[in-house]
Parts: structure tokens; sequence; C-alpha cells
């Protein structure tokens, strides 16, 4: 047996390439691949982006297609800073033959991906969104007809305990301790400056503060009921695909009332783009995507308001919000526009179809964010500024809508699902040769006993036992 001490050695200066350690590659990204170059994204991207680099200039830049196919390893992996996405690539020979590295080329670090992105303008990263919507279309995975819009909260790059005062720049135990000895309180203490704290009314203002290192973040109150500096994230769902068909990033103050007009806007524009593009590469060929545009817009009880719902009525869409319930009766003495838009919205809500259609909400735009926040990490930003966190969201939620390209063709939309379905087909295999043995048998012993009852339990106790050393052996726990 060998130990860890024979096989300490110093490493060769020179090794040959043949000589290095390489790997097949995982199918999934080799699917991943096919399907990105069998549609020329690549060339694609570098047309796309030709504008943002020299023609010799300095050390060669990071190649659009190898900073693309960098930030969907953050929704793949779950990673939710560049700094993570650069040592994954650097660690993993799977990656490393997805984005196109050799492995006598070393892989780019954090800075340089991170220098792209911000070389890079937003306008280019909406583009690409849009293409992988033009890949969903031509697999008719997007239809655009009904569309679901909600937002969340993603945790900003920056603490509350460096909020800072608009107008003085003041700290906020520099503003307390100011407060304190105004109060007569010449040298207050930790104890003090909190009990004049809680005493205060609207303590954490956005109007009043702000933070040095992230001037677009605010403060909000997160889902869990904590209170941090934040932005919104909201995104326009296709009801009957899942597909992400905008997705449009708001100040964490903003009500969604004020919101809901932007990503709409995002939504139909895109829609109408993907009819076009339909019409102009298959002219004889029945639509995929939905002629008359985005018909019926859903969405819960927090965009309901007379207003948004006119502004939406004259967009010539149909809206089932749920109403949130108000006190005493409404007045709507000069409002008969939005009188018409709430009772219409009211009594669409109520029937079967508008029921049907809250169901899919909730299922269908949950999981948006199940999938790019929670398991696709990023929750919590790690960039400082709107347009630097859009242009990542961009990407990383274009990911989300590439793996249901992936999980119809291979029914996983990630490398680790794909890896938990190959094991369930391997121990389903299993169990029904085990189970076909089993019932043989039980056949064979029939026949030589025929006159002796059947003892079924012995049976249901043998298959259980077996179907859970199965699961042991598979999963190692």
């Amino acid at each position: 047996m060998g130990t860890r001490k024979d096989r300490e050695r110093q490493e060769d200066l020179w090794v040959a390439y043949t000589n290095m350690a390489a790997g097949p590659g995982h199918p999934f990204y080799a699917r991943l691949n096919e399907v990105l170059e069998g549609e020329g994204f690549d060339a694609f991207v570098e047309k796309l982006c030709a504008r943002f680099y020299a023609e010799k200039l300095g050390r060669p830049g990071l190649t659009p297609g190898i900073y693309f196919r960098s930030l969907m390893i953050g929704y793949f992996e779950g990673i939710e800073s560049e700094r993570g996405i650069a040592w994954r690539l650097k660690d993993s020979l799977s990656l490393r033959h997805f984005v196109g590295i050799a492995l006598d080329e070393d892989t780019p670090d954090h800075s340089t991906i991170s220098r792209t992105r911000r070389l890079i303008d937003l306008e280019t990263h909406k583009q690409v969104f849009s293409w992988v919507l033009g890949l969903l279309a031509d697999r008719a995975l997007l239809a655009g007809k009904r569309i679901g819009i909600d937002a969340t909260t993603l945790e900003a790059s920056a603490a509350m305990r460096s909020i800072v005062r608009r107008d003085t720049g003041e700290r906020y135990e520099e503003f307390l301790t100011g407060l304190a000895k105004a109060s007569g309180i010449e040298t207050p203490t930790r104890e003090d400056l909190a009990r004049l704290d809680r005493k205060r009314k609207k303590r954490t203002s956005n109007k009043e503060w702000k933070s040095p290192t992230d001037q677009d973040a605010r403060v909000a109150k997160m889902k869990d009921g904590s209170t941090h500096l934040a932005h919104k994230a909201e995104h326009a769902v296709d009801l009957d695909t899942g597909a992400v068909v905008a997705v449009t990033l708001q100040a964490a103050d903003l009500g969604d009332t004020a919101t809901v007009q932007e990503t709409l806007a995002d939504a139909g524009l895109a829609v109408a783009d993907l009819v076009d593009r339909e019409a102009e590469l298959h002219p004889e060929e029945e639509p995929k995507v939905n002629v008359e545009g985005i018909e019926e817009l859903v969405a819960d009880k927090g965009y309901h308001s007379g207003e948004a719902l006119e502004q939406i009525k004259e967009l010539e869409v149909r809206t089932y919000i749920p109403e949130k319930k108000q006190p005493g009766k409404r007045h709507w003495k000069g409002k008969q526009g939005q009188q018409q838009a709430v009772y219409q919205n009211r009594q669409r809500v109520r029937g079967r179809y508008g029921k049907r259609l809250l169901r899919r909400r909730g299922e269908f735009v949950e999981r948006t964010f199940a999938h790019c926040y929670e398991t696709g990490g990023m929750r919590r930003c790690t960039l400082h500024g709107r347009k630097n966190i859009l242009k990542r969201l961009l990407i990383h939620v274009g990911a989300f809508n590439i793996s249901l390209v992936m999980r119809k063709m291979l029914g996983a939309g990630k490398p680790r699902e794909l890896a938990n379905r190959m094991a369930e087909l391997v121990l389903g295999a299993s169990k029904r040769l085990i189970n076909l043995f089993r019932y043989k048998n039980a056949d064979n012993f029939n026949l030589r006993s025929a006159n002796t009852p059947r003892h079924t339990g012995h049976f249901i106790t043998v298959r259980w036992n077996t179907d859970w050393e199965m699961a042991h052996c598979t999963t190692g726990s």
C-alpha cells in the first residue's frame, strides 16, 4: 500500500501536453455547447461586441464567448460572485472544456471578468438576453400571450451600519450622538444612543439616508422580515411555458404599482421583436409566438390600484389582479375610467378562468425566483450599482431560460439535476429487476405448493428492506 509520504516529490518544471490530466467533460455541458454552437452563439456575440475590443493593443482580452459562458456558470453551479466563478473555472476540467480554454492556457481572473463586464454596455447584455428568447421561440417554449409579473428583493452589497446622511454626510452613530448632546446628555453611552434611537420615528428613511458604497441601494424589508439595503428584481414570466420574457431591476423602495409599467413594456417589446423575427425567418410556417402580443396580465394584490389598472387597460391588456380589502366604500367621483377598469378586473378574477390563471402565476412565477436566486445563488448581490447588477442578472436569467431547453432535451435543467436523474434511473431499473426476479420465484413456489396459502406480508417486508438497502448503497447516507 502506498502512503502519502511516498508520493511526495518535487514536480517537474516542464510537463508534456500529452501527459497533462484531461477530463471527458460533463455530459450536460457537452450538450449545452452543442446547442450554443449549433445556433451560432459565438459568432453572434463576437459580432455584437466587436466595437468594445481594439484590433491590436496590449494583451488579448477575454473573448465574448468565454465571458458570457462564465456568467452562465454562475446560474448552473449556483455561484453568486464573479470571484467564485473564476475559482470554479480554474478548478474544473469540465468547465474549461465548456468555455473553450485549453489545458495549457490560464483561466480568466475575477478582475478580468469584472473588467470585461464594465467595458461591455448594458444594451449588449440585453441583446444577448433577446437572443436566448429567440432560442426558446424556435423550440416552441415561448407563447407570449399570458404574462405573470412579480418582484422580489435582492440584498445589496452594502451594510446598514455604513449608511450616511444625504445632506451632511454624517454616519448614523455620529448623528445619534449629536441628537443626544442636543437633548442634554454630554457624554452619551451606547445604551443611551440605543434608547434614543428606539424613540425616534422613521429612523432610516431613504429620503434622508444613503449608502456610500452603493448609491442605488435602498433600505427595504426583506422576505424574512429583516431590514437591509436592497434592490428589487421584477420578472415577467410566460404562463404557458415558464420562460422569463423580461427582467428589470428597480429601486427597492418603489411599490409594485410604480414598477409594473416598465416591466410590462419591456415584455411587450420582447414579444413584438420575436413576432417580427418569426415573420422574417419563417414566413411560411405557423407562428409559435402570439402575433397579437401580450393579451393577459396576472399579478398579486400588491399590483392592484385603480390608476395602474386603467393604464394597463389602455394598452389593451386584460388584467387578473386580486383586489385588496379596503375599509369603507370607495368614491369614484372624477375617476370613471378607474372605476370601469377595477370592476372589469374584479369580474374576471372571480371567474373560473381567472382563478386558474392565478394558480398558474403562483406556480410559474415563484419558480423562477427559486431557481434564479435561491438555488441559483444571486439572492445577495456582490456588485455595486444598478447597471452592473442588471448586466449580471440578464445573463443569469438568460441561463435559466436556456435550462428550459436543456430540460426539454435531457429532462434536467442543471448538471446536478441530471446526475440525480441518472441515479434515480439506475435505482428504478434495479428495483424492477429485483421485483421481477422475486415474483418469478413466488410463482414457482405456488406451482410446487398450490394448496399452501400465500403469505403476502413476507414479500412486502422483503421488498421494503431491499429498497432501503439499494437507496443506502446509492446515496451513501
